[in-house]
């Protein structure tokens, strides 16, 4: 596959999945890393989420459990968060993931994670009324 087809169904898979969050984050490389967006898009928008095997909501899923795990990738939790959303995830399912990196990652990872989770959540009105603030 070529760079610009890499790039071109990179772009695309990243606005499907994270819309307008995705864009910021390439529009706030430009100025300084501009090869750093190129590569964000091209290799695991343009190569990994292009492959077989997984549908979007499970590379989501994924993504979030890694990103959870890693426990110092807020911003970017938050961004993969509201793509899980916008594939089609539940709230109970990115929310079970996140418990589930309890095991695996401990609980200040998973506190973390969920903390990100609560406040993706509170901003698209998914928190049941009267949590948003406890």
């Amino acid at each position: 596959m070529s760079a610009s087809t890499r790039y071109t169904n990179g772009l695309a898979k990243l606005e499907e999945i994270d819309g307008e969050a995705g864009r910021k984050v390439i529009d706030s490389l430009q100025a300084i890393a501009p090869d750093l967006a190129r590569y964000v898009i091209e290799f695991p928008f343009g190569d990994i989420y292009q492959r077989p095997g997984l549908d979007l909501p499970q590379r989501e899923l994924a993504t979030v459990a890694a990103l959870t795990a890693l426990g110092h990738c807020q911003p970017q939790l938050a961004v993969h968060v509201h793509g899980a959303l916008n594939v089609g995830c539940t709230p109970e399912q990115i929310v079970e993931v996140v418990i589930q990196m309890a095991v695996y990652a401990g609980f200040p990872a998973a506190l973390n994670g969920m903390h990100t989770v609560k406040t993706v959540f509170a901003e698209r009105g998914l928190l049941p009324t009267g949590n948003a603030n406890e």
